[in-house]
């Protein structure tokens, strides 16, 4: 059994409701604000009924103080990677992640951002990204790195998975000649991230494994920058790629779909194991950890489910590590399924906190009281969020004012 959490103290349940609905009036004017500067292109809802995603559009507007880049063209992408290795006749082997395509000539791998070109290996979306944004880094999300920051985030087609539930299928399962992409080579990130003083790079919303050689490069010089690199991942990464990898990174977010190896299997095409390797190798290094499981009806919603993955986090990651709990809207293949009840995410959160996991959060409900941070121990609220916004940050020095327990995280 978990630690027991106290309520919220000195606010009474008519109050914390008040706060709720007053919230609720905010967040969508609060969190629109938040990210609607510094966007190369305009921002573009795909899906009414999902969190929206931006789009580079070629027309709009550059990024604040930087020349608007080219779009790239086809073969743009194309550059010869060191992660493929000789299976002979011609055959490549590519070794970045553990499915280890097996690529003939002319042919590309499962993830379709990596091909045989004339017997050798080669990442064909290096500097061409579909995706350039500014936004707080609570978006990725991040509740305990860096609060209230901005970080330039990028990312192309490709993904080495292909979960039914893809929120972002249109740019990640699709080949890279079918999305529109700009010419922004690792030094123009930076150089547009310094331009509109961010303080970070992120690679996220598409799928970094699928674009490695380019956030390798570019986190590279990012670091070199004085700027942080942070990742959102589905972790489906080979031991040594990662290994080399993850010096240069500051913070990752680790989409962990299900508990269940069947749910991989057949929902994702992968293997739980790798994930579950991944996140183990991160917890040994300097990386800041927060996880994301998107909750979707009838499929991971079960008590077991929620308690087997909080209970796996507690044991490999610790109990200080944030655990994001995000509300599934029907996109992709499981159009036929309702959104997840908020009655079911505020049940998966009281598991998940009974079962040892001190920061459990509810994403895309906004105006939730689960969206802000409480002291573990008295129950204090410590940071206090709108949407993507923080409206109150009250820790002193990194603790808790009112009885001064440390809270974890990487707070300046």
């Amino acid at each position: 059994m978990g630690q027991h959490q106290p309520e919220h103290q000195g606010e009474s349940r008519t109050d914390s409701v008040r706060r709720r609905f007053l919230k609720l009036g905010l967040a969508a004017g609060a969190g629109a604000a938040a990210i609607g500067g510094g966007v190369l292109g305009y921002l573009t809802t795909r899906r009414d009924e999902a969190e929206d995603t931006a789009r580079p559009r070629p027309d709009g507007p550059p990024l604040d103080g930087a020349e608007p880049p080219e779009s790239a063209e086809i073969g743009d992408g194309v550059r010869e990677s060191a992660w493929f290795r000789d299976a002979g006749d011609g055959t490549l082997e590519c070794t970045l992640c553990p499915h280890s395509c097996r690529i003939e000539p002319g042919q590309r791998g499962m993830c379709r951002v990596r091909m045989n070109r004339d017997g050798a290996g080669h990442t064909l979306v290096y500097g061409t990204p579909a995706l350039v944004q500014t936004d707080p880094v609570e978006r990725k999300p991040y509740f305990h790195f860096l609060p209230g920051r901005r970080a330039l985030s990028i990312s192309t087609a490709g993904c080495p998975l292909k979960c039914s539930f893809c929120e972002v299928w249109d740019m990640a399962l699709v080949d890279p000649e079918e999305v529109q992409t700009y010419d922004l080579p690792p030094k123009r990130i930076v150089e547009h991230a310094q331009a509109n003083q961010v303080d970070a790079v992120s690679y996220a919303f598409g799928e970094p494994v699928a674009f490695y050689e380019y956030v390798y490069d570019t986190a590279s010089l990012a670091r070199e920058a004085g700027m942080r690199n942070l990742v959102h991942t589905s972790g489906y990464i080979a031991e040594e790629p990662l290994a080399a990898l993850i010096d240069k990174l500051d913070a990752v977010n680790l989409d962990i779909k299900s508990i269940d190896p069947e749910f991989y299997r057949r929902r994702c095409g992968g293997e739980l194991s790798v994930v579950q390797n991944t996140a183990r190798r991160l917890k040994r290094s300097e990386v800041h950890i927060e996880v994301t499981n998107l909750v979707i009806p009838t499929l991971n919603d079960g008590d077991d489910s929620i308690r087997g993955l909080a209970r796996w986090i507690v044991d490999e990651l610790g109990p200080d590590t944030p655990l994001h709990l995000a509300r599934f809207y029907p996109l992709y293949q499981l159009r036929n399924l309702p959104p997840t009840p908020v009655s079911t995410l505020e049940k998966a959160r009281q598991i998940a906190r009974d079962a040892g996991v001190r920061y459990v959060y509810i994403a895309r409900v906004d105006g939730h009281e689960a969206e802000d941070t409480y002291c573990p121990s008295c129950g204090e609220m410590v940071i206090d969020r709108l949407g993507f916004v923080i409206e109150e940050m009250r820790l002193e020095d990194g603790k808790c004012p009112g009885c001064g327990t440390p809270i974890p995280g990487r707070w300046a």
